[in-house]
C-alpha cells in the first residue's frame, strides 16, 4: 500500500524514531510502513490520520482492482 508517511515526517522534520513515539510503536514499524512492507492495522491508521490531523484516504493510497489481485 503507498503512503505519504514519509513525506508528512520529512514536513514536520520529525525522525521515524520520533513518529513512532508519538503512535506507541516501534521505529522498525514505521520503517516498514513508510517502505510499504506493512500495512496498518485500522485502529493504527486511524492514529496516524489523528496525528497529521488529515483523513486515512490523505495518507494511505487504496489499491487498484489490479493490485488487489495480485497479493
Amino acid at each position: 500500500m503507498k503512503n505519504r508517511l514519509r513525506v508528512l515526517r520529512a514536513e514536520r522534520e520529525w525522525s521515524q524514531a520520533d513518529l513512532a513515539q508519538a503512535l506507541g510503536v516501534s521505529r522498525q514499524t514505521i520503517n516498514a510502513l513508510e517502505t510499504g512492507k506493512y500495512d496498518p492495522s485500522l485502529p493504527l491508521a486511524f492514529k496516524i490520520a489523528d496525528l497529521f490531523e488529515l483523513a486515512i484516504e490523505q495518507i494511505f493510497e487504496r489499491p487498484s482492482a489490479d493490485q488487489a489481485t495480485e497479493e
